[in-house]
């Protein structure tokens, strides 16, 4: 992709990025509203998780999802999220499998933080560790992150930081809007049906 191209392409992901989060959020105030007083009902805490992610070249921001797990989940301190989590509740397991638990973040994507396509983003402290271990690894903040990404709908919420990353890059190095479109088409997928997601 040429230096001009990839210049329109990110302006008109922006603009593509606005218009959808926006609909977005309007179309599913009522999901986020009825899921809000689910988490309410099966644990106490705040509703919504907020957490401070790395973003576009380093920069920081606080990431919105509805809770997924109990309040106290990190109480010893920050864990890596793995499969079968223990801290994962009932209502929890439903919204991280169709990926309901994601919908705030459209927010996120609405004010320029995120993209609805890219790689997820991580915690400060898991970015640098990883990049201690894993060479490259920052060269993930080149590109804004994503709702759902390559590696969302070719792994899960359990994939190794390696095998994160590994398909990121992939990403990275191929983006363009029919790679986008293909990420978005499969994520709707795994949204209605469940079906890859894990």
């Amino acid at each position: 992709m040429t230096e001009e191209k990839r210049t329109f392409y990110f302006v008109m992901k922006r603009i593509i990025d606005v218009i959808f989060s926006l609909i977005g959020l309007i179309i599913t105030l009522p999901v986020i509203v009825v899921f809000s007083i689910l988490i309410k009902l099966e644990t106490p805490g705040p509703v919504f998780f907020l957490q401070e992610r790395v973003g576009l070249n380093g920069r920081y921001f606080t990431i919105i999802k509805l809770r997924s797990m109990g309040a106290d989940a990190e109480k010893n301190g920050a864990k890596w999220a793995e499969k079968n989590d223990p801290r994962v509740t009932k209502i929890g397991a439903f919204i991280r499998k169709t990926r309901i638990d994601e919908i705030p973040q459209l927010w996120n994507v609405l004010v320029g933080e995120m993209s609805l396509v890219g790689p997820r983003p991580e915690r400060p402290m898991f970015t640098a560790q990883f990049n201690d271990e894993i060479p490259g690894f920052v060269e993930r903040l080149k590109v804004k992150p994503g709702i759902t990404g390559w590696a969302q709908i070719n792994g899960g919420y359990d994939i190794s930081p390696r095998e994160k990353f590994t398909l990121d890059k992939y990403y990275i190095q191929h983006i363009s809007p029919s790679l986008d479109l293909k990420i978005v088409i499969k994520t709707v997928i795994v949204c209605l049906t469940g079906n890859g997601a894990r």
